[in-house]
């Protein structure tokens, strides 16, 4: 099983970015997907979530900033990030969840937002 995080970068503060997580090796449809983040220093945290069937949530921090989706044609979860602040500098983490014992993370993607 592989996950792939791809999109990160340097931003400036109002900006925005696009991330994506390539899944393979898993029925993909059958996965939760979640977004985590990481900022040096700190815990991982949850960011959004998207159900097999499409339902989402986010954390707080980023209701109405952030926007998760998922193309189950292509494996593939994005998450839409705008209006970035400096507070979400972190490497995010992209999360497929079936099981605890089908649970599988990416390597990440480190986002630094600049001001």
């Amino acid at each position: 099983v592989q996950l792939q995080a791809s999109g990160g970068g340097l931003v400036q503060a109002g900006g925005s970015l696009r991330l994506s997580c390539v899944a393979s090796r898993i029925t993909f449809s059958l996965y939760a997907i979640a977004w985590y983040r990481q900022a040096p220093g700190n815990q991982r945290e949850l960011v959004a979530t998207i159900t097999s069937d499409g339902s989402t949530d986010s954390a707080d921090s980023v209701k109405g900033r952030f926007t998760i989706s998922r193309d189950n044609a292509k494996n593939t979860v994005y998450l839409q990030m705008n209006s970035l602040k400096l507070d979400d500098t972190a490497v995010y983490y992209c999360n497929a969840y079936y099981s605890s014992a089908l649970n599988f993370w990416g390597r990440g993607t480190l986002v630094t937002v600049s001001s």
